[in-house]
């Protein structure tokens, strides 16, 4: 009777040198002792300078390996039916000035957005509307109530980014976090698609 492996292929895997990938590189294996430590070890891909940035490993093929690699053994999968490989040799380093500009110009970009939606709601004539009923006074710049509403416009951002530089306000995630998820599933399944660098062929080397 056959024995039966369990592979749970990785979503992603990056690396940072050129290099053997084995399977415990990129599934997670259930297996007893005997197999186990065989089948972590067994060579799937060698990643060249050819592969340039995105491998795809595809479970079918994986499979297809080990059955012709070991005798007497079932492949059962589950989880992602393939594995994107990002490969990343060459780390950049910050440049302070390039990262300054980037902020200088977002934080006027974003306070010129600010500042021109309040133009068109007429924001200040609101204020200066509110201040008359509830004093009965006018005044062109109530500050009372300038002041507080710009501080609560500032908090109010942050709390909804959820973000202090690198602190956290609580373990929610923030709407632009939840963009760049999707956008990350979006583009690994294009990747799945599109992208396979394996052939039925000659699938490891």
């Amino acid at each position: 009777m056959a024995e039966v492996i369990y592979l749970r292929m990785k979503k992603t895997v990056d690396l940072t040198t050129l290099r053997q990938l084995l399977l415990k590189d990129i599934a997670f294996i259930s297996a007893a002792n005997i197999h186990k430590y065989k089948l972590e070890n067994t060579p799937i891909y060698r990643v060249t300078k050819k592969d340039k940035n995105i491998v795809i490993i595809d479970s079918f093929l994986i499979i297809d390996h080990l059955i012709n690699e070991y005798e007497g053994l079932e492949i059962q999968t589950s989880g992602p039916e393939q594995t994107i490989v990002r490969i990343n040799t060459e780390k950049k380093r910050l440049n302070i000035w390039v990262a300054s500009f980037v902020w200088l110009l977002l934080f006027i970009g974003t306070a010129m957005t600010i500042m021109n939606f309040h133009y068109d709601v007429s924001m200040q004539e609101v204020q200066q509307h509110l201040h008359f009923l509830l004093t009965g006074e006018e005044n062109e710049f109530p500050l009372w109530i300038q002041i507080p509403y710009s501080f609560g416009l500032g908090i109010g951002t942050l709390l909804f980014f959820n973000h202090w530089f690198n602190r956290r306000f609580n373990e929610e995630p923030s709407p632009l976090e939840v963009e760049i998820y999707n956008y990350q599933q979006d583009l690994n399944h294009y990747l799945n698609h599109h992208e396979n660098k394996l052939n039925d062929t000659e699938p490891f080397r």
